[in-house]
């Protein structure tokens, strides 16, 4: 099963990443329109514009990119460098620590340096500048931002030597969940009792989006919703409480392109709200 995995994940063909990025936007889409958790009263296609425009820049990003982190990956794998060629695990094992590690370097902890670093938050406000978060806000990323993790993706390739397989795989999920989790449809209760202890669920991200620390400085996870609990950053506000948006920013503008392409230039924003 594992050896299947792994010649997919190695050779994945472009059009089927690109299927789970439509596929899973379509699909999102569709779930939010039959059960709304928040019944926005807005243009669903006109907001998905400026969303799908970051979406284009982050892809084009992220393409300029692969050819360093493709080479960076058969680098360590060829000179055997890397924590996870040191420690020597079975490969079931090794495949389930690969995944954990990529989501903690390449999600979690650059998310939450992107909240501490001033110059950072200013480029990571536009993701959470969108009043009405919905699946298309999850690739709502300045392309400064985007240049940002695409330079954490690729040092995390570094540090744990993971195979091209795996890299394919984790970002696979990554595309996947960052759907889900930014998805505007109703979670029953019994889930984040259960799954959400493991997977990131949309009631727990929603919390990361409110207008107001501390709720914005709180449940920074992407995949695995355990590391925020491990390391002291879970937050739990109810549903009723969410308010989207930032109080630092004119949140009439979320959806004019040409503000939030100058949100981290503009000295007038506070980044130490």
């Amino acid at each position: 099963m594992l050896d299947l995995i792994k010649n997919y994940f190695e050779q994945i063909p472009s059009l089927h990443r690109a299927l789970l990025l439509a596929g899973g936007i379509t699909f999102f889409w569709m779930v939010e329109i039959a059960n709304p958790l928040f019944n926005f009263k807005y243009k669903k296609l006109k907001h998905a514009g400026l969303n799908l425009f970051f979406t284009f820049t982050t892809i084009i990003i992220n393409f300029l990119f692969a050819l360093l982190m493709v080479k960076a990956s058969y680098w360590t794998v060829d000179h055997q460098f890397g924590l996870l060629h040191i420690i020597q695990l079975s490969p079931w094992l090794e495949a389930i620590t690969g995944l954990l590690l990529l989501d903690f370097i390449g999600a979690y902890l650059v998310h939450m340096i992107e909240h501490k670093v001033k110059f950072l938050w200013k480029f990571h406000m536009v993701h959470h500048a969108d009043t009405h978060v919905d699946t298309t806000t999850g690739n709502r990323h300045h392309p400064g931002e985007s240049v940002v993790r695409a330079v954490f993706a690729i040092l995390a390739v570094f540090i744990l030597g993971t195979p091209m397989w795996m890299v394919m795989l984790y970002q696979s999920l990554s595309v996947i969940l960052t759907q889900f989790n930014h998805a505007n449809i109703k979670i029953p209760s019994w889930f984040d009792q259960t799954v959400g202890y493991i997977i990131v669920s949309p009631n727990m991200h929603r919390i990361h989006h409110h207008i107001k620390r501390p709720q914005t400085d709180s449940n920074y996870g992407n995949i695995f919703s355990f590391w925020d609990r491990l390391f002291g950053t879970y937050n739990y506000t109810p549903m009723s409480e969410i308010i989207y948006g930032l109080d630092v920013l004119d949140n009439t503008k979320d959806q004019s392109l040409t503000y939030q392409l100058k949100v981290p230039f503009d000295k007038s924003i506070k980044s130490d709200y």
